[in-house]
């Protein structure tokens, strides 16, 4: 489908995407306190620029809660491109030392791990 679009073709790991979407998914899981985080100051810088982009405060305050949702989705797909970056490098220096099938099967056991390690922080966060 893709070569009846482009006149040149190109080829795409899936392996290393797989495998770096794995571990990306375990680092956001396994750090999902610095996610919050870097959510929350992509929330803030967005609605900071977007701030800028208006002249009046009458017309700044009437869209305002609808550009803050707006922003706050933004954000939070934002946030995911350090974790695909750090998945990546993971992902690659795994399959540099162990090889491609060590790489996928170590970022499914660290998903399976971080996934069990989350659940557990926020019941303690819950029982606290």
């Amino acid at each position: 489908m893709l070569t009846e679009i482009f006149p040149f073709r190109f080829e795409l790991d899936t392996i290393a995407i797989a495998g770096a979407s794995l571990w990306s998914l375990a680092l956001y899981l396994a750090f999902s306190p610095v996610s919050e985080w870097v959510t929350k100051q992509l929330d803030r810088w967005f609605n900071f620029a977007e701030r800028s982009l208006y002249t009046s405060q009458s017309e700044f305050e009437k869209t305002r809660k609808a550009r803050e949702s707006q922003n706050a989705f933004y954000a939070s797909l934002f946030s995911i491109i350090p974790f695909l970056v750090f998945g990546a490098l993971c992902n690659w220096g795994l399959e540099v030392s162990l090889g491609q099938s060590w790489a996928i099967s170590t970022g499914i056991l660290a998903c399976i791990g971080s996934g069990i390690y989350e659940l557990g922080r926020r019941d303690g966060q819950s029982s606290d």
